[in-house]
């Protein structure tokens, strides 16, 4: 497993417990869980239907979940309304979201993997591949040891860039059709301080905002003194009182497979980050006294390369529900794209609605060009649209928790990713606690009998 992200987490977990004998799992920080706590991203968007009726990502993230609600750094999404500040004020696509704290992410994360007996090399960078043919016999990494290789039967690309499968000679798409550009990056920090009362009380004031202080911020953006391109302050209440995640900031037009623009990003993010908190202050309600309680440890990046897998998932098929006999994961959340120019959304009257329920199949994990490389997270095969609904936290636990039983079983069997028995892999996702939609819960009436049950609200 290379990233130790939520695509990584559930990967590693479900690998080491469905009989792989030695699972490692390489990060470049020194703690894991990506950019649920390196990024400081968060809430989970939903786990549920659009509705919020149904939770569909199960199994290993709720697991989590609820081993971080069980020490008080989580709410668990069946007790998360949308409209509130848990979920920044807004109702579309963000009802059941998971306010969580990234410490406790960090140390459950760890927890997890040291009991399903994941071995951890943290602080290590993965700089390149050896490949044979079709297949990736080794990575090369750095650390502080110098340069290093480790062999690996199959690896999982967790990465959320596609570096493995890139490196190995995989076949990518990158941006929108239209320009090849891709969504902008954000860094997120936290502010303390804050008037929980007056900001909720504002929020209620103003029902007519689609975004929280949309109306400061329109006239501050008219006589600019507003300091990024952005519509709204995208803010979420955390379960510590006075302490609230900002998504604000916006770096429009880098490569975040690039060096250099994930310098500059970063610098202009960090004074974006200076120019917001004093808008907060001047400007509003409930933040007039807030304080920088930190900044992420990186930037946060939407979208770069998206390998080529054996089908690529597009806007279509979530619009549609398409039903997959391969599906190996359901989501809810919708199409979710920051315009890569402005800070404008992609489509003038909104975005269109996905379907209540919509499937991500098995082979959108699977790289063509390759036979022993699994893609999980957001660097699946996808288009640019669908990506933008199938890349927050709660899928990729679910692409990743599919993705590790596909690879132990791989090893298992001696056989290649393209060869996996789905139909066993989808009972097993069964068994764990997965849930798989209305059409395979049909047709393996038996089986579900061994799976979670059904959480509805």
């Amino acid at each position: 497993m290379v990233g130790s992200g939520p695509s990584g987490l559930g990967a590693a977990i479900s690998a080491a417990r469905n009989g792989a004998r030695s699972v490692r799992i390489i990060d470049r920080f020194g703690f894991v869980g990506g950019n649920m706590t390196a990024g400081l991203v968060g809430p989970c968007m939903t786990s549920f239907s659009l509705d919020g009726e149904i939770q569909l990502v199960r199994g290993i993230f709720d697991e989590f979940v609820r081993r971080m609600e069980s020490t008080g750094g989580a709410l668990h999404p069946s007790r998360v309304d949308s409209g509130t500040g848990y979920s920044g004020f807004m109702v579309f696509g963000h009802e059941r979201v998971t306010p969580f704290d990234p410490e406790a992410a960090k140390y459950v994360g760890m927890q997890m993997l040291e009991e399903a007996g994941v071995e951890l090399m943290l602080h290590t960078f993965v700089a390149d591949v050896v490949t044979d043919g079709r297949e990736v016999r080794g990575v090369v990494v750095a650390s502080k040891d110098g340069l290093g290789y480790v062999p690996a039967s199959v690896v999982i690309d967790c990465t959320g860039d596609g570096d493995i499968a890139a490196r190995a000679g995989a076949q990518f798409d990158y941006g929108r059709e239209s320009d090849g550009e891709v969504q902008p990056m954000t860094l997120f920090f936290r502010i303390k301080n804050v008037d929980d009362d007056a900001v909720d009380a504002y929020a209620r004031s103003h029902p007519e905002n689609r975004f929280p202080y949309e109306d400061l911020v329109t006239a501050a953006r008219e006589d600019g003194s507003y300091p990024v391109p952005r519509r709204g302050v995208q803010l979420f209440r955390t379960p510590e009182p006075g302490v609230w995640r900002i998504n604000t900031t916006r770096v429009l037009g880098k490569n975040g497979t690039d060096v250099a623009d994930l310098t500059s990003a970063e610098v202009e993010a960090r004074h974006q980050v200076e120019s917001l908190l004093r808008f907060f202050r001047d400007c509003l309600p409930g933040l007039e006294n807030s304080q920088l309680l930190d900044t992420a440890t990186t930037i946060g990046v939407r979208e770069t390369r998206r390998i080529r897998g054996t089908y690529t998932l597009t806007f279509e098929d979530l619009q549609q529900g398409r039903h997959f006999e391969d599906v190996i994961a359901v989501a809810g959340y919708p199409v979710d794209i920051h315009n890569p120019k402005s800070s404008d959304g992609p489509f003038d009257d909104g975005i269109p609605p996905t379907a209540n329920i919509y499937e991500i199949p098995y082979r959108t994990l699977t790289p063509v060009d390759l036979d022993n490389v699994l893609i999980s997270g957001r660097s699946l095969s996808a288009t640019h649209e669908a990506l933008a609904a199938v890349r927050v936290m709660p899928p990729c636990f679910a692409m990743g928790e599919a993705a590790g039983i596909a690879a132990a079983w791989a090893i298992r069997d001696g056989e290649t990713i393209h060869d996996t028995d789905v139909p066993a892999l989808q009972r097993q996702l069964l068994a764990q606690g997965a849930y798989l939609g209305p059409h395979v819960e049909r047709s393996f009436e038996p089986a579900s009998s061994t799976a979670a049950p059904s959480f509805h609200h």
